[in-house]
C-alpha cells in the first residue's frame, strides 16, 4: 500500500497545486468575523480580488480549509495557488487583512 509521504508532491493528475499558503486573516478595526467577513474574504481570494488596487487584480487560490469561525477575533485559512497571497490591508474583502502567511512548496 503507498503511503502519502510518496503521493503528497505536486503532480499532474493529484489535485494538489504548486504551494499551500497558511493565512492568518483578521479584522482591520481589531473586531470579531461575522458570516459576511469570512464569506467575503473567501470570495474575495477565490476570484483574485484586489480592492485596495482596484485596477490591478491579484492572484486567485482555491480555498481548501478554515479554521475558526463567526465570533473570532482571528481565523487560519489554508489555500493553495501557484502565486503568494496579498498581505495589502483589505486586499481581498474590507475590513479583512491577511496578518500572516506561511507557504508550504510541492505538499
Amino acid at each position: 500500500m503507498p503511503s502519502l509521504t510518496n503521493n503528497a508532491k505536486a503532480q499532474a493528475g493529484n489535485g494538489l497545486n504548486g504551494k499551500t499558503h497558511i493565512l492568518t486573516v483578521d479584522l482591520n478595526d481589531s473586531g470579531n468575523h461575522t458570516q459576511a467577513t469570512i464569506d467575503g474574504f473567501v470570495q474575495g481570494i477565490a476570484a483574485g480580488n484586489s480592492l485596495a488596487n482596484a485596477n490591478t487584480k491579484s492572484d486567485a487560490f482555491t480555498v481548501v480549509g478554515i479554521k475558526g469561525a463567526v465570533g473570532d477575533s482571528a481565523i487560519t485559512v489554508a489555500v493553495q495557488g501557484t502565486g503568494t497571497p496579498s498581505t495589502t490591508a483589505e486586499e481581498y474583502f474590507a475590513n479583512v487583512d491577511v496578518t500572516a502567511v506561511i507557504t508550504l512548496d510541492n505538499v
